[in-house]
């Protein structure tokens, strides 16, 4: 007979553990008052979903779901006064980066420090409904250790999609320019010429990246640095894809300029991180080949509001200020003309967890609730190469999901506040 779990008892058991428990992992069937359909752009009332072996093995009514086999014995999961959907997933974080240190701040932070930094924010993100996540750099190839720690069940966090080190030119913006030349200090990403890159991207793919990352152009936050100006030429971005791709690797690019941009879309990559001063033709582009534009339009606020109390440097805030609105507009360009958006906020400039905010931008500048929502799901499962496994509430699936006590369609912004988190079949937060 099925043995009903109550929210109260869920989250009494999860005070008592350090991160959820495999006690969880077990057979169960979640009652959802609302479901979100992202698949079918629906929301469906009284749904009842089966998990076993952390996957979705059936949805559908209650008489559906309670005449499979197995599921009169599982675990009952009551959310019936709740909105369910899929977890979400953010194409663009850096767990292993604190939120309060910046410029020159980042010079006291050692490669060990940032890994336990990294252990963090992973919780703090699979708290904030966060179930899969792209790192997109990290320091000695920290994120691809987080990545097994979690695997493991050492530690508890999203699925992470590791990029190791970022790939970029000297000087550049994946570079480190902040001690002068006598440190001779050049970042570990660093490559110049067609085959010197093509070695870099086989090192990252040697040591477990899962996605490539290079830089395009400057960036907001790298000392002396044109945000416009691009980097690297397209023979080099070219062997930077081709390469990646003979390995299986999906590529990401940071690129905020139009020569940039147009240069990484013409060079095959999948997503294009940023994207702040892209052109219609770079917008037309993206969409006849279907490239996934990751544009961060929440990140503006947070480092213009607290950027100089945690040590961005003043050429930094400059830039930013000449980035924030003009991305918004190209954003909500892209948007209105169709192109691929992925969800990606750029966590780790502003502190992790806080992730949901970016949604009610999202909606502000062009989005319909439920774009912003299938962006975060379907949308990135696509982009990551995943769309067989997580993404949405289907059967074969990852049973990667949560619930909140309102309704994101009629607001958005309850998903800056999720009240219930499951990944793989174990419940890891409830709010009762």
């Amino acid at each position: 007979m099925m043995k009903t779990i109550t929210i109260k008892a869920i989250a009494v058991f999860l005070a008592t553990s350090l991160m959820g428990s495999a006690a969880l992992a077990q057979t169960s069937v979640i009652h959802a008052g609302q479901m979100i359909n992202v698949e079918t752009s629906r929301v469906e009332k009284n749904q009842y979903i089966f998990i076993e072996g952390g996957k979705i093995k059936g949805v559908g009514s209650k008489v559906e779901i309670l005449s499979m086999e197995g599921a009169n014995d599982a675990k009952f999961i009551d959310l019936s006064a709740y909105t369910v959907l899929p977890g979400l997933s953010d194409s663009h974080v850096h767990l292993t980066a604190d939120a309060r240190v910046h410029g020159y701040k980042q010079l006291t932070i050692s490669t060990p420090r940032a890994a336990i930094t990294g252990v963090v924010n992973a919780k703090l993100t699979l708290m904030a409904g966060f179930t899969t996540i792209r790192n997109l750099g990290a320091p000695g190839f920290a994120d691809v250790d987080l990545m097994h720690a979690i695997e493991d069940g050492d530690i508890a966090g999203p699925r992470v999609i590791p990029a190791g080190r970022s790939i970029g030119i000297t000087g550049g913006h994946c570079d480190n320019n902040l001690l002068p030349y006598e440190f001779h200090e050049t970042a570990g990403g660093v490559a110049d010429g067609p085959w010197a890159v093509r070695a870099k991207v086989r090192e990252n793919n040697k040591y477990g990246a899962k996605v490539i990352k290079f830089c395009g152009t400057g960036g907001v936050l790298s000392k002396g640095t044109k945000i416009g100006a691009q980097q690297f030429s397209f023979e080099e971005m070219k062997a930077i894809v081709d390469e990646a791709h003979l390995l299986g690797l999906k590529v990401a690019v940071h690129a905020h300029g139009e020569d940039g941009i147009n240069t990484a879309i013409r060079a095959g990559v999948d997503s294009v991180e940023h994207a702040s001063f892209i052109s219609d033709a770079g917008i037309k582009a993206a969409k006849k080949k279907g490239t996934y534009l990751s544009m961060d339009v929440y990140v503006s606020d947070y480092i213009l509001s607290e950027g100089e109390a945690v040590g961005i440097l003043a050429e930094s805030l400059d830039k930013e200020r000449l980035v924030g609105k003009k991305q918004r507009e190209r954003f909500q360009a892209a948007v209105k003309a169709g192109v691929k958006m992925a969800f990606g906020t750029d966590g780790g400039v502003y502190p992790h967890g806080d992730n949901g905010r970016q949604f009610a931008y999202m909606v502000k500048w062009g989005m319909t609730p439920m774009q912003a929502i299938q962006a975060a799901t379907i949308g990135n499962a696509d982009l990551f190469g995943l769309k067989e496994e997580i993404g949405s509430i289907r059967v074969g699936k990852f049973a990667d999901i949560i619930a909140v006590d309102g309704n994101p369609i009629d607001d958005i912004q309850e998903l800056e506040d999720v009240d219930f988190v499951m990944k793989a079949g174990v419940v890891y937060k409830v709010t009762p």
